[in-house]
């Protein structure tokens, strides 16, 4: 949906890298790693193409470009703390895929930065830490 994949990829944030990123911090719930690798990359990818989540990404991806990649003296350049939208944007997307627990997942992944998110920008990174902790979340619960 919206090509969201595609878009992500041409950021630097392909399909690999986000579930690179998911693994880095893979909590084992009695599934090994490459069957969880596998299955939350499933999620993952139907979960891009959830019309709600497809354009919550969009609007992160368009965010950015206007506000962090147009603007070369633009006062988010570094994320500052008054920045609240990148960080809403996240949660709502974890939040629409796994639910409130989902949220904390979110933290984890928004102050660790593994893998591709710690080279993203200030919206996209916290919109695919939301997808990865959103389809984390959700994959955790369903393990039991």
């Amino acid at each position: 949906m919206f090509e969201i994949g595609e878009r992500l990829r041409q950021k630097g944030a392909g399909m690999d890298e986000i579930v690179g990123a998911a693994m880095e911090l893979y909590v084992p719930h009695g599934v090994p790693p490459g069957e969880a690798r596998r299955l939350i990359r499933k999620m993952i990818e139907k979960y891009m193409e959830d019309p709600n989540v497809a354009s919550l990404l969009l609007g992160a991806v368009l965010l950015e470009d206007e506000l962090y990649w147009k603007r070369v003296d633009s006062e988010i350049k570094d994320d500052p703390v008054f920045l609240l939208s990148d960080e809403i944007i996240g949660m709502a997307i974890a939040e629409c895929i796994g639910g409130t627990y989902a949220r904390f997942e979110f933290t984890r992944y928004d102050q660790k930065k593994p893998g591709v998110l710690g080279s993203l920008g200030p919206f996209l990174d916290d919109a695919v830490a939301g997808l990865i902790a959103g389809c984390t979340s959700r994959f955790y619960s369903e393990c039991h």
